[in-house]
């Protein structure tokens, strides 16, 4: 393997191999499913390569519910089959490729009705749970439990009286969605998959009907790059259907954004040990437990605005306070809203009644020869996806390519972590940090935390925590951008790390100080960092004063106020 350092010198070198030679396949997207397929086909023995125009995980993937679940309510849809494969994908990354990084969640469900709703909502979460086992996988997480009144009040308090006749908790997984998409990309990089973000793909390369390559646009250092490939996978989420228009091709399906939002709130204004589940008139709401915080989303509603930068409305933000407020004893108020973040889902919507009917579902197709897409879907399922999208690319490949094996191989960070969970006590007395410190780097880096602790044993300045941030130490700032492909301010504070949404501030007492710990790494003079400073406070502002209007269109205008730092 590789070394899965992803600093400058790093990039610099991916791009120039990229365009050295053919590569099998070049994926065009850095969430979730293009990191995934990056990582799939670099492990079935292809040369793979993967482009982003912005970040990782700067799209969806960084704004999602942050949970890794079977879909609960897919079963009351009869999806069977969805909720059976996303199932098996969450016993997956909690036992074997991400222990690390996806945790277990409890989560309470109150019922309003006496007798026939304990009766259908437990039989669902009874299916739940044996769907769950069936396969073998997710066998750790404990099965749900039936609670009467008193006993739901005992493990959630905040909850009213009147808003429950008793309740049902059940167990999902959670994820730092971004942080495990940076993982994705790294483990991808460390099989041999060279990588770059902030490279855009700004048109593809033809040789009459076939794609064989793309031109992509160094947005850092500038320069265009040609990368030819035999295979090109687009997963692109939202902007799929932008980057089809590049091939000039009328593709199988489109895709149409739905926004969802979410509230980052303190952990005391609530009062429960459980995350909760509430039925909405349209869907669910969930309130999930997130280190010293609750989240507590979503909406789902449609949008048809800017996709970089989708805007919460005012009256997005009332929806969910009217909504979580219903059922608990002290109302939340906007003062106590820390945060605040919208994402797009990427919802197929084809041309008739039966591509329509997908949703949540995924599909691949080849609408040209050398290019396949790969669209719809779910967080979770991210595995399947990418292995179905390799498989379509592999048709095109003339030569014998292996099976996915992604399901056998843990990604980085993940082997031997329990090993050196077990020795927390003992790492934090070596490294003269308190256990509570390692136990956070553990379960963000599992066993390359010892490189974060490397850092500090060089400097041990760098094991204080971040000015205005206390929960993250100045040496993450640091190992962001000389190891996980940070490249600007607004990376680390809003995707290597939370502190955007974690903080009443959202970061901006954080802002200089951690620019001036990137400076070094990535050749920043005193301009560059009062650059990256003063555009961090500007988005901020510009974020806020899109959360004061009243809908779609003024807030979105408003989010637009504060341009990228990189123009694109």
């Amino acid at each position: 393997m590789r070394t899965a350092t992803l600093g400058p010198a790093q990039r610099a070198e991916s791009l120039a191999a990229m365009a050295e030679r053919e590569l099998d396949v070049l994926v065009v997207g850095a969430g979730v499913v293009g990191a995934g397929t990056a990582l799939d086909a670099v492990t079935r023995g292809l040369s793979t390569g993967l482009v982003e125009a912005r970040d990782w995980a700067s799209g969806t993937s960084s704004r999602s519910s942050k949970l890794i679940h079977g879909g609960l309510r897919y079963l009351e849809m009869l999806d069977f089959a969805l909720v059976r494969e996303a199932l098996k994908e969450r016993g997956l990354l909690l036992e074997r490729l991400a222990p690390h990084l996806v945790k277990p969640v409890p989560f309470l469900y109150p019922l309003r009705h006496k007798g026939w709703e304990r009766l259908y909502a437990g039989s669902g979460v009874a299916l739940y749970d044996a769907m769950s086992t069936a396969r073998g996988h997710g066998r750790g997480l404990p099965l749900h439990r039936h609670l009467t009144r008193r006993h739901a009040l005992r493990v959630a308090p905040a909850l009213k009286k009147d808003a429950l006749v008793g309740a049902l908790q059940y167990y999902d997984a959670q994820v730092d969605d971004a942080r495990f998409v940076t993982t994705l990309v790294r483990t991808a990089a460390s099989y041999g998959a060279p990588v770059a973000n902030r490279a855009r793909v700004t048109g593809f390369l033809r040789e009459g009907e076939r794609v064989v390559g793309a031109r992509v646009e160094d947005a850092e250092g500038g320069g265009e790059y040609e990368i030819r490939a035999k295979q090109i996978v687009n997963a692109t989420g939202v902007w799929t259907d932008d980057t089809q228009s590049l091939v000039g091709e009328r593709g199988q399906f489109h895709v149409r954004a739905s926004k969802g939002i979410h509230l980052v709130v303190p952990k005391d204004r609530i009062n429960s040990s459980t995350g909760l589940i509430l039925r909405t008139e349209k869907s669910v709401l969930f309130v999930i437990p997130w280190g010293r915080h609750w989240i507590v989303g979503t909406t789902d509603t449609d949008w048809d605005l800017d996709k970089a930068h989708p805007a919460a409305s005012s009256a997005d933000i009332d929806y969910l306070l009217d909504h979580v407020n219903s059922v608990l004893n002290t109302p939340l108020t906007r003062d106590d809203v820390q945060g605040v973040y919208a994402g797009l889902r990427p919802l197929l919507a084809g041309e008739s009644d039966a591509t329509s009917k997908l949703s949540r579902e995924h599909t691949v197709a080849h609408p040209a020869p050398g290019l396949v897409v790969v669209a719809g879907g779910k967080y979770t399922t991210y595995r399947v996806m990418a292995k179905d999208a390799v498989d379509e690319a592999v048709h095109g490949l003339d030569q014998r390519v292996a099976d996915c094996v992604t399901e056998d191989v843990p990604l980085l960070g993940a082997e031997g972590f329990w090993a050196l969970w077990n020795a927390r006590a003992r790492i934090a007395d070596r490294a003269g940090l308190h256990v509570v410190r390692v136990e956070h780097l553990l379960n963000r880096y599992g066993t390359r935390a010892e490189e974060v602790l490397e850092l500090i044993a060089a400097d041990p300045a760098l094991g204080a925590p971040l000015r205005a941030a206390d929960d993250y130490l100045r040496a993450e700032v640091v190992y962001a951008a000389s190891h996980e492909g940070a490249r600007h301010l607004d990376d680390v504070l809003t995707r290597r790390t939370r502190i955007s949404i974690e903080t009443f501030d959202r970061g901006t007492r954080s802002a200089r100080d951690a620019a001036e710990l990137m400076a070094p790494v990535l050749g920043w003079d005193k301009d560059q960092i009062e650059r990256e400073v003063q555009h961090y406070e500007k988005r901020v502002e510009a974020e806020r004063e899109s959360q004061r209007q009243p809908d779609d269109l003024t807030a979105d205008a408003a989010r637009l106020g504060a341009p990228d730092i990189v123009p694109l």
